[in-house]
């Protein structure tokens, strides 16, 4: 009787969440329990390497072997790119597929301190978290294999691991090459700053190369000779600046001078520069890019040079799916908050003290499934891509502290310590939870297939790449 009566007392204290997870979503948690620590090495090791787009070669080989070694059949160097691959395991249906990214950003080289320190001075870091990213996924992935080795599933589950998410895009490609052709329901989870089933969409984005080309002449003794491209291209930015203004308020247009000439006492003969046009709807955005394309001409004519534009990618808004985020958003209430210890509460008020940010530390909460709005604004994704090719649900987890300024330093210190593996190993969980929904309710799996259609409508997805390979080598 007295044992009887203590197991009674700790089911009335054990957290609600806790007592509902149960059949093969309680071995998916347990499963990923057991991988953490390999899990949150993988993701280090990620993390000390930062490589950037398509140079992922060690992040991507850390992932793939690990596949390999829990019994996927690994396909590397898909589409044409070295780094990309796909792992899979199991057989019929379901297909189901998550993603995984892992590549870092030039430049925001940090150590896992709460203070600004790079671990080498101009090198690159996980400034978006995506050595959390690759690694949670590939760690639900792996739970849910098990349980199809066990015969507890039944159907097919993928990885894909996508390089290049931050410059070229690489997922596009691989939809090219109809690697989701066969997957019935993707998933995808970003860190984040709080943790959220994410029914947001992203914008649509096109990126491409302007080169202007001229004559070079002495500044000085006969510029009358020359003919600049800098001018060109002083030109050309000036007439993208002046058409802001008569833009919408959802667009959004940037550029990166490359080359601006070499020395103040040449007329330039060559100038480059790299353009990004975006809006909340790819419809939208087109008639903005074509614009931006036609103003180069006026700035060659202007100053008397060649032109020429090379198209470098581009990619769709992501299409939400809210039946999707619905199941993701009941196993995220199962799981319930992030708990953080005095010690990762003290780390993430001193990263918001450093960038400037009320110190009020990690949104540990879950927050509530959102409207979905029609303008959300925010970044882009190569996730949207793969989501006018297959349902995909999204997920968002905390790995830094609320407000943190993404793609920057802050976010590298907090994906090199606990905050970002708690996030990582949340994210596998729910990931793997929902995973394993999908698998056991086809109907569920109707139900997210048929609003994706609905979604979809009668638009067809043209990729937005130049032909021929691609860009490896340009960074």
């Amino acid at each position: 009787m007295k044992n009887i009566f203590y197991l009674f007392i700790f089911a009335l204290i054990l957290p609600l969440h806790a007592q509902k997870i149960n059949g093969s979503k309680k071995a998916i948690v347990e499963s990923i329990e057991q991988h953490k620590t390999r899990l949150i090495q993988i993701s280090d090791s990620i993390w000390a390497q930062a490589e950037t787009a398509f140079e992922e070669d060690d992040s991507s080989k850390i992932l793939a072997d690990y596949a390999e070694a829990n019994g996927f059949t690994v396909e590397r160097g898909v589409a044409e790119m070295p780094t990309a691959f796909v792992a899979t395991y199991g057989s019929g249906k379901p297909v189901i597929s998550v993603l995984g990214e892992f590549d870092a950003l030039p430049g925001i080289s940090q150590k896992a301190q709460p203070t600004k320190s790079p671990l080498e001075e101009g090198a690159a870091g996980h400034g978006c978290g995506h050595n959390l990213f690759g690694t949670a996924s590939l760690g639900a992935a792996i739970a849910v294999k098990e349980l199809i080795e066990k015969g507890e599933l039944k159907g097919t589950v993928k990885f894909f691991g996508t390089p290049a998410e931050e410059k070229f895009f690489g997922k596009i490609w691989m939809v090219k090459e109809g690697l989701w052709d066969d997957v019935d329901v993707n998933l995808s989870w970003h860190p984040g700053a709080k943790t959220e089933a994410d029914v947001q969409s992203t914008l649509a984005l096109i990126d491409f190369k302007v080169e202007f080309f001229g004559q070079a002449a002495h500044a000085s003794a006969d510029p009358w000779n020359g003919r600049s491209a800098s001018d060109a291209l002083e030109l050309y930015t000036t007439g993208i600046n002046y058409y802001r203004e008569h833009i919408k308020p959802t667009v959004r247009i940037h550029y990166h001078i490359q080359d601006g000439g070499q020395v103040v006492n040449v007329v330039p003969d060559y100038s480059r520069l790299w353009v990004r046009v975006r809006d909340t709807k790819r419809i939208g955005m087109m008639p903005v890019y074509e614009r931006v394309r036609a103003m180069a001409e006026g700035a060659a004519i202007l100053a008397n040079v060649d032109y020429k534009i090379s198209l470098i990618s581009g990619i769709y808004e992501v299409l939400v799916n809210r039946a999707g985020g619905e199941v993701m958003q009941k196993n995220l209430e199962l799981l319930g908050p992030i708990s953080y210890t005095d010690e990762e509460t003290a780390f993430g008020r001193r990263i918001q003290e450093e960038t400037g940010k009320p110190m009020v530390g990690m949104a540990s909460e879950i927050s509530p499934l959102e409207k979905t709005k029609e303008n959300p604004g925010g970044g882009s994704t190569d996730v949207g891509d793969v989501s006018w090719n297959v349902p995909n649900i999204n997920l968002s987890v905390t790995v830094a502290p609320k407000d943190t300024p993404w793609h920057s330093w802050a976010v590298v210190a907090c994906g090199g310590m606990s905050i970002g593996h708690k996030g990582m190993v949340h994210a596998a969980k729910a990931l793997g939870m929902t995973m394993a929904d999908l698998f056991e309710n086809p109907k569920m799996v109707e139900k997210i297939k048929s609003e994706y259609k609905e979604r979809k409508g009668n638009e067809v997805y043209e990729p937005m790449i130049p032909d021929g390979p691609p860009p490896i080598g340009n960074n």
